[in-house]
């Protein structure tokens, strides 16, 4: 996400860091350059030109520190910008007492209002609370029954009368959930592909007949200033709360997320970044804004860990390693722990400095799905000991997982490599002399590479065809 605009506004800070000074005419030259940016990225015109003069007015009226550089100061300029842009957001969902809690859900079709309608019930779960799904979607062919999929899928319970009026549905499913003891219920509600009377009447009769705690629109991010047109029309007709923005991470501009606030006055709640019913985040400006600028994100990478890694199985895993008994099946269950935390390469962006090194490096998932298929075609005795695994072993192993035995010895032998490297830690002690020598080692270690190896020798294949063909 946000992919172009972060490469458009790391081109303006490098173009101010050789600067002595701030001036007038080198920050109209930068504002010219962010302004660019920020409409190249789908921003909203309006906001773009407000954004902008408010970062001028910052720039040019501080004080440059000696400790700060030109670039430092405009960078802090527009991170606080943007900050202000997107929030203040409120992340906490309004809980009534005595219950239930009634959210609604509104949006044009195909703006993944149902999905996220399961991602909400699920992230509200992780709460401990107990939601329900209400079924009020009686136009969209098969709309009820994607409800139902994706309940079942979170474990939640769906209200559901089939076709039917979807205001008496509406009013019926939240009477279900307090009968339940449903604390929430969350209501799905209809779609169309574009905004009509007719819809909007029929959100405004359900809202009025279960006066919703709160009412989210889902937008689609990918529809750009769409989406920011429709979220303002909708909350003339609804008074929104928030607004739900999802296929995130499917746009490399970003310019809903900068605009939507400044347009409709109400922010983003939740982000939607990516397909899996556990991909459903709060929204944080100052976080969104150091992604941005390519400061990472270290807070939400340690709640991510924390979510996805089980300490006492990570204790476990580092006395293993210590004591050099870490084998293949502990390997194959860090990368699965990795994995539960989202996509390797949206990880690995949360690391301040990694975005723009990250650009070019190809970082594949099917790496790692190749990497553990590799593990699982081994015995458990080669797991626990790959020193056993000979020539033979290794064609056999192959065979087993579809791959090479290039690819094979590679992964064997980056493990073989990461024990030694344990063992040197442990003689030259971690926080002793030796440390240098043990991280240029480490940086030669690398256990996912066998497939760029692999591209690496197709590539040279298909050249040397080409020369036999001529």
């Amino acid at each position: 996400m946000f992919e172009n605009l972060t490469e458009r506004l790391g081109g303006v800070f490098r173009s101010l860091a050789g600067r002595g000074r701030l001036t007038e005419r080198n920050v109209q030259d930068a504002l010219g350059e962010v302004r660019t940016a920020l409409l190249e990225a789908d921003v909203n015109l309006q906001v773009a030109r407000d954004f902008v003069e408010k970062v001028g007015r910052k720039a040019l009226g501080q004080q440059v520190l000696k400790t700060l550089r030109p670039d430092q100061v405009f960078v802090k300029a527009i991170h606080d910008e943007m900050v202000s842009l997107m929030g203040p957001v409120d992340a906490k969902i309004p809980y009534a007492s005595p219950g239930p809690t009634v959210l609604m859900m509104a949006g044009l079709q195909g703006s993944g209002k149902t999905t996220s309608a399961a991602k909400l019930a699920r992230l509200i779960q992780n709460q401990g609370h107990h939601p329900m799904l209400v079924a009020c979607d009686c136009h969209r062919p098969a709309a009820i029954e994607q409800l139902m999929i994706v309940g079942s899928q979170v474990d939640t319970p769906v209200y559901s009368e089939g076709l039917g009026d979807p205001v008496r549905i509406a009013k019926k499913g939240v009477a279900a959930a307090a009968e339940q003891n449903c604390d929430v219920a969350i209501i799905d509600t209809a779609g169309r592909l574009h905004i009509d009377e007719a819809m909007m009447q029929e959100a405004k009769d359900i809202a009025r007949a279960v006066s919703p705690h709160q009412i989210y629109l889902v937008c689609d991010a990918m529809t750009g200033q769409d989406a920011v047109t429709s979220a303002k029309e909708f909350n003339e007709a609804l008074e929104l709360s928030a607004v739900i923005l999802t296929k995130l991470d499917g746009d490399a501009r970003g310019g809903a997320a900068l605009s939507v606030k400044a347009v409709t006055g109400k922010p983003i709640k939740f982000v939607g970044v990516g397909e899996k019913l556990d991909r459903l985040e709060v929204f944080h400006p100052d976080r969104m804004a150091n992604r941005i600028l390519g400061m990472g994100d270290v807070v939400g990478l340690v709640e991510k860990a924390q979510a996805a890694v089980d300490a006492g199985e990570a204790a476990r895993l580092q006395e293993k390693l210590l004591k050099a008994e870490f084998g293949l099946d502990d390997f194959l269950k860090q990368i699965r722990q990795m994995r539960r935390m989202g996509p390797l390469k949206d990880i690995m962006s949360m690391i301040p400095g990694m975005g723009s090194a990250l650009k070019d490096l190809p970082i594949e998932e099917k790496e790692l799905d190749q990497t553990e298929a590799i593990i699982h075609s081994m015995t458990p005795g080669e797991r626990s000991k790959p020193d056993l695994i000979d020539a033979s072993r290794r064609r056999r192993i192959a065979r087993g997982c579809g791959m090479d035995t290039q690819d094979v010895s590679s992964l064997v032998k980056s493990f073989g490599q990461v024990k030694n490297l344990v063992r040197q830690m442990q003689g030259a002690g971690v926080f002793g002399g030796g440390r240098a020598a043990v991280a240029q080692q480490m940086a030669q270690v690398d256990l996912f590479g066998h497939q760029r190896k692999k591209r690496g020798r197709s590539k040279r294949k298909r050249k040397s065809r080409k020369k036999r063909s001529r």
